[in-house]
Parts: C-alpha cells; structure tokens; sequence
C-alpha cells in the first residue's frame, strides 16, 4: 500500500492538465482564424476595409505567430516534452510569420481591374510624345502595382530621360507644360515643395507627391498629377478646370528620382486620405496614338537602363 503511493506520488502531471496548456492548446484555432480572416478580408472585401486589411495582414499574423511560437517553444522546454499540438502550433505560428515577407518581396495590390470600378478614360497630361516608364496592371510594367492609391498609376517622361545628370534641364521633361486630362474642380494644390536634385533618389517620405493638383471629376472620383515644378502651377483650389487647360509644370520635386509627370486616379480625396491609404482605380488613355492603357516597364543592357514602355502622343484637338 504504502509503495504505490510513493509510486503515486512519483506520477507526473499531465502536460493537458496545466491551466497554461488549457490557453494553449486553443492556439492552433486562433492562428487559422487570424489567417483565414485576413486572407478573406483582402481578397472578398472591397474599398478602404481591403487597404486597412492589406496593411494590418502585413503585422498582425506575424507578431501573434512570434508570440505564440516563442510561448509554445518555452513551455516545451520547461516540460520537457512536445506532444503533436505543440508542434502543429509551431508550424502555424511558422506560417503566419509569412506576410510579413510583403514589406520586402513585392506584391501586387489584391485589386481587379476588370472588377474595380469607375474607371476613368481621359486625354494624356501633355502635348508632347510621352514614354511610359511605368504603367500597366502588373509589376512587371509597373512598380506602382502594390501600393493601394496607385495601383493603375502612370510615369511619363520626355527625351531626354535617364541620363544621370544633375541638372534639371538637362530633362526633357522638365518645364513642359501639364495639362488637365479631364474636366472637372481643383480638390486641392500643393504648390511650396522645392524640386530634388535629379539623377539620384530623393526619398522625401514627408511630402512623397511633391507639388501636385487634384481634380475632382464628374464621376467624383479624383485624378491626381504630381511632381510639377515648384512656382509654375496655375490653379487655385476651387477652380474648375477644361480638358486641355494648362495646369502648370513639369518638375522634379516630392520622391522621384528625375523630372517626370506622375498621374493616378483614386475614389478618396487625397487632400482627406495620405499617401498609399486610398482606392486606386483603372485609368485609361484617349486620343492618342497608342493603346487606351499603355505600358511601361525597363531593362538593364550592358550596364544600361532602357525604358521598355510605349511611347505615345496626344492626337485629339
């Protein structure tokens, strides 16, 4: 009698029995739902909830899965046992560390061009052959791809481009004048950012667009032209504007790395939304000598960087 008590006595706890293991065995199920959710919220929800879904899936399964996977590896070693729950809860936690590879490995923004709507279809930003550098609807042809704001924006530039100097007008862009592509009312202006120095990356973060004019349209949805050189914009906010009216000039200031005209098309007012934290939506092209949606894209040829993208030229009156 006395011997199997001491043989009770001898007996260890079950692992399942601890109150810690009670929380952790329901693990595996709240990593899978953290997933699933935010895989579902991405991809089958529209508008501002998918962009606020596409950032937070970037963070939120990665710092659960570390939490959970340095508890669950602690608590293994201190019992000295992993039983098979423990080690699909690792795997879980292992998987949901991978969205976090999004802020280095680029991925397009989860948006449907056929499904994404309204589009917009307007003349070019300019009266000069333009070359796309970037544009399209894959990253390939355009890097703007996986930023929400920009997902269908466009960079055209002006021979001569890409050539490395430091002078602004030494560009063919630089100075030519932006028209507005559409009809429409001045939303907004930024018209005090001084321009970068080209040939070299700028990484202004605080003002990214530089100066810039917003034009609300008829469909209420909002073209944005950025980059345009300082001192040069026409336009107050509160005009209306025609199709083909100048809005200023070609410049170099905000992010960008040589003159260029940014142009891009999003629901939300940028002067109420930031940077990257709006709907893009489909821009098209009229008018002009090339296809409604033109591509841009580049390649490195001995030691070079040539613009792969089309070239195309305002036609229309």
């Amino acid at each position: 009698m006395n011997t199997n008590l001491s043989e009770n006595k001898n007996i260890k706890k079950p692992i399942t029995e601890t109150l810690l293991w009670r929380v952790l065995r329901w693990v595996p199920l709240l990593l899978m739902m953290i997933i699933l959710l935010g895989l579902l919220a991405v991809y089958f929800i529209g508008g501002m909830p998918r962009i606020m879904a596409w950032y937070l899936f970037q963070f939120i399964p990665p710092i659960f899965g570390f939490v959970f996977l340095v508890v669950v590896v602690l608590y293994g070693l201190i019992q000295k046992k992993f039983n098979p729950l423990m080690i699909v809860t690792m795997v879980l936690s292992l998987i949901s560390l991978l969205p976090i590879l999004l802020l280095v490995i680029k991925v397009p923004y989860p948006s449907s061009l056929e499904k994404t709507f309204p589009a917009a279809t307007v003349r070019l930003p300019a009266d000069v052959p333009l070359k796309v550098i970037w544009g399209g609807d894959n990253i390939k042809n355009n890097y703007h791809v996986f930023v929400p704001d920009q997902r269908w924006a466009y960079d055209l530039v002006v021979e001569p481009y890409l050539i490395g100097s430091n002078e602004l007008s030494d560009y063919g862009c630089y100075g030519t004048p932006v028209l507005s592509p559409a009809d429409g009312y001045i939303s907004s202006v930024r018209e005090n950012e001084p321009d970068m120095t080209p040939g070299v990356s700028s990484n202004n973060t605080l003002a990214p667009t530089g100066n810039y004019v917003s034009i609300k349209m008829e469909s209420g949805t909002f073209l944005v032209i950025a980059h345009l050189k300082p001192g040069s914009i026409l336009v107050q906010e509160g005009n209306t504007v025609l199709e083909g009216q100048q809005l200023g000039e070609c410049g170099n200031s905000g992010n960008t790395s040589e003159p260029h005209i940014h142009i891009h098309h999003q629901r939300q007012d940028p002067a109420k939304f930031p940077v990257n934290f709006a709907e893009g939506l489909p821009l098209y092209f009229r008018d002009h000598d090339g296809p409604v949606m033109p591509i841009g894209g580049v390649k490195e040829e001995d030691g070079k960087i040539i613009v792969t993208g089309d070239t195309v030229m305002h036609i229309g009156e």
